[in-house]
């Protein structure tokens, strides 16, 4: 009798221990579907303010007559300000962006766009990363899509070669 109260005594603590962890785990990843749907917002308005920023570089003040290089300025200033407090919202909540790059690739956390030949980084690594990466706490909410350096192929140079000798 003693041997099976200490059993159930036991038995209900890890019950209650396992649904405490539970509990944590919803709060904590409640947020996960809202998180993901504002990252191609979060896209968005980076695309938004690279793309005016590259525009800028382009715009001839001496010419502008109409008074919009301060209201693009005033504009760029809101969308960068915009993107620094969702990015901020983000932090607040557990959502942290990553950049793999120059980092060996894994599936658990990139996408493989593509692969492209390069000497120098060793074979499998992030080259290129061409959509940001998301986590919620320490899960992949948006994996990363990159591109993953391979090795050159030895036989394509050789290919290359024999190629331009016969076309001579």
């Amino acid at each position: 009798m003693k041997d099976k109260i200490v059993r159930t005594l036991a038995e209900m603590e890890n019950v209650m221990a396992r649904t405490r962890r539970e509990a944590d785990n919803s709060k904590k990843f409640a947020v996960q579907n809202f998180a993901k749907d504002l990252l191609d917002v979060a896209d968005n308005l980076g695309r938004a303010s690279a793309h005016v920023k590259g525009s800028f570089s382009k715009i001839d003040e001496s010419n502008d007559t109409a008074g919009a290089v301060p209201l693009l300025k005033t504009l760029l200033e809101g969308v960068e300000m915009t993107e620094k407090q969702l990015g901020e919202v983000f932090r607040k909540y557990g959502v942290e962006k990553f950049d793999p790059t120059n980092e060996p690739f894994d599936p658990n956390m990139h996408n493989a766009v593509f692969q492209v030949p390069d000497n120098s980084k060793p074979p499998g690594t992030v080259a290129h990363v061409l959509k940001a990466g998301y986590m919620l706490y320490d899960r992949v909410i948006r994996p990363a899509e990159v591109s993953v350096t391979q090795a050159p192929d030895p036989d394509a140079d050789k290919n290359n070669t024999s190629n331009k000798d016969s076309d001579a």
